[in-house]
């Protein structure tokens, strides 16, 4: 993802695999430059990550090989806890000001109306100005809480106001930017093989091909698009969805009338010959992500094609099993899995938990649980970079 795009060729691979390779760089190439989830990344990153390169080996040799890496392993463990949908490095809001006198005042007469000496207390009810003063706590309370609001971008909340050494705030930067950079592919990894695989596939059949390499090319195209045991093979969904697409606006088989249609064998022979298939994946490729893909274009039919099911950890018999083959079932696993990343989502609640400097993070359950040995590992690198003790609580809404 960069301008211009570099890919490398293997010497010692055959000529049809050159080509293959070739074919599919150049659908990312295209998927890089027109989708927009990576309108915001920087095309000269090459460049940046040289500059981090050379910052990086400065701190090591006025710091210690060691201490430099042992650092930004730690960094590298909390490289998810970031805001993907806030791609530029921003500034928190300041730590709140120590409360004034005069608010003590403004609390004691908190909704307190005008009123004549003798219709004091018809104005002002007692319980009436008890509530008022009550909403007025609660609301010092909230303005006095650090951060106001909770923070997903961890990573960012620690560069701002965890207790680090220059050096270490510059390395948190780093990893916190290059997180960033990358998180548009995470965020595509469907689209994006699925693009490049339906390019490789399209340029090889139809042009580049010569007769003597079409069983090399296909062992090799097959067993990329070669589904195993418990996983999800991004190649097979992403090219077999876009080719579904296709298909279906080649057909006109989308819209209110097709969806009507209660007959599978009209629906299989639905064809207004419209034609759109081809424009409508270049669109698919230009504006969707791949909750939006999935989200949008996933239906029973194409489900029911290629044997999607969901599954599940059977901890009796310690392994997975086939838990549903209903579509809703198979279509909220895929995109619980895509939200986030599949990862569970952690807030920044209170850095000054129970008025001891200590943070409090807060797991918001999405039907992502945590892994106790991964967030014990993750608790001790964040306690290592806040220097305080650091608190995490699962809530289930």
């Amino acid at each position: 993802n960069t301008d211009p795009c570099y890919a490398y060729l293997l010497a010692s691979n055959l000529d049809v695999d050159q080509k293959l390779v070739m074919a599919h760089v150049y659908g990312h190439a295209d998927f890089f430059k027109n989708n927009l989830w990576f309108a915001h990344t920087n095309r000269q990153m090459l460049d940046e990550m040289a500059n981090h390169a050379t910052r990086i080996s400065r701190y090591m040799d006025k710091y210690g090989y060691e201490e430099v890496e042992a650092f930004i392993d730690r960094c590298l463990s909390l490289e998810n806890l970031i805001d993907i949908h806030q791609p530029s490095i921003r500034r928190l809001a300041a730590r709140p000001q120590e409360r004034h006198e005069d608010a003590d005042v403004a609390d004691a007469n908190a909704g307190r109306l005008r009123a004549s000496g003798y219709m004091d207390s018809f104005i002002n009810p007692p319980a009436y100005l008890a509530e008022m003063r009550q909403r007025a706590a609660a609301e010092r309370q909230r303005e006095k809480q650090f951060p106001m609001q909770p923070q997903k971008d961890v990573l960012l909340f620690l560069l701002e106001y965890a207790p680090l050494e220059p050096w270490q705030q510059d390395l948190v930067a780093i990893v916190r930017e290059e997180a960033l950079y990358f998180a548009p592919q995470r965020q595509t990894k469907i689209m994006n093989e699925g693009w490049a695989s339906y390019w490789h596939s399209t340029i090889m059949t139809r042009h580049a091909l010569s007769p003597d390499e079409l069983i090399d090319y296909a062992d090799h195209h097959s067993g990329t698009l070669a589904t195993s045991p418990g996983r999800l093979n991004p190649y097979k969904l992403g090219i077999e969805l876009l080719r579904d697409v296709e298909d279906r606006w080649n057909r006109g088989a989308f819209g209110p009338e097709y969806e009507a249609c209660t007959s599978q064998a009209e629906r299989a022979r639905w064809d207004r010959q419209l034609g759109l298939g081809r424009e409508k994946i270049f669109e698919v490729r230009r504006i969707y992500n791949d909750i939006g893909f999935i989200d949008e274009f996933l239906t029973r039919d194409f489900a029911e094609a290629q044997q999607l099911f969901s599954y599940r950890y059977n901890r009796r018999a310690r392994r997975y099993e086939v838990e549903s083959r209903d579509f809703e079932d198979i279509k909220r696993q895929l995109l619980t899995s895509l939200t986030n990343f599949g990862e569970p989502a952690i807030l920044a609640q209170d850095a000054n938990f129970q008025n001891r400097g200590e943070l409090y993070l807060r797991h918001v359950w999405e039907e992502v649980d945590l892994r106790l040995d991964y967030a014990q590992d993750t608790l001790e690198n964040v306690q290592a970079l806040w220097q305080r003790p650091v608190h995490l609580e699962t809530h289930i809404t």
